[in-house]
């Protein structure tokens, strides 16, 4: 894996190399939910943590937040390789690790609840595959999955259909197609529903299908509670000692 961080699933830690001392360079690649729509205050889950890495006493990594809104797997893989080249920073340096969250838009269901999906889901399993492919070429992955959505307040702009049938079908090819690549992956639409309807629910702006600025907060949570985001951190940390 040609990268300045390794993903060693053996021990669940993501090895840096003693030669490197230095903040880690990532970027966030997706849909709306890496984007923060939603989240007027804070600006989304991603721009929350890289915030929280750029106070005294952090870690000191660099975020860089490169969600567009409406982006399905196809155009995340598209784009991939031109923004990783382009997000160096000091002496050419490309980023050290890649966080990817996208899906939910290819599950929707257009024009009727019983429409096609978006993306088809064949074809959905062999981009993703491909995504996936490609992003471990460049250096170590990690995967956040998408939040559910509230079935009651579809359709979403007047003519797509979410629902949590079709949610689980692409989270579930997602995490799968990770779990063979050993790439983590943060299966948050599990983790909501375990809470309970009035939990998640109260996390979601009123379109039904955005994080609220609650439910951003509990995101960035999620995140940083996450084993392979704080053996990073321990990880980079033993590196400067």
């Amino acid at each position: 894996m040609p990268a300045s961080v390794a993903w060693s699933s053996q021990s669940s830690i993501i090895r840096l190399p003693q030669v490197h001392r230095h903040s880690l360079r990532l970027v966030a690649l997706g849909d709306s939910l890496v984007y923060g729509y939603g989240d007027p205050e804070g600006g989304g889950w991603v721009e929350r943590l890289r915030r929280q890495w750029m106070s005294p006493g952090s870690p000191g990594h660099v975020v860089y937040n490169l969600g567009v809104r409406g982006n399905r797997v196809v155009q995340v893989r598209d784009r991939l390789e031109h923004e990783f080249r382009h997000r160096g920073e000091l002496r050419n340096r490309v980023p050290d690790v890649i966080i990817l969250s996208v899906g939910v838009n290819d599950c929707a269901r257009i024009q009727s609840p019983q429409g096609r999906n978006y993306t088809d889901f064949e074809q959905f399993q062999t981009v993703i595959n491909s995504l996936l492919d490609s992003a471990q070429n460049l250096c170590p992955v990690l995967f956040v999955g998408m939040v559910p959505v509230d079935e009651m307040k579809m359709p979403f702009q007047d003519c797509l259909y979410y629902n949590h049938e079709n949610q689980y079908l692409y989270k579930e090819a997602t995490r799968l197609a990770c779990l063979e690549r050993n790439i983590p992956y943060l299966d948050i639409f599990e983790h909501w529903l375990k809470q309970g309807e009035t939990w998640w629910k109260s996390r979601l702006s009123v379109d039904g299908l955005h994080p609220n600025t609650m439910g951003y907060q509990s995101l960035l949570h999620d995140v940083l509670n996450w084993e392979p985001i704080i053996q990073m951190d321990r990880s980079h940390h033993s590196q400067l000692i």
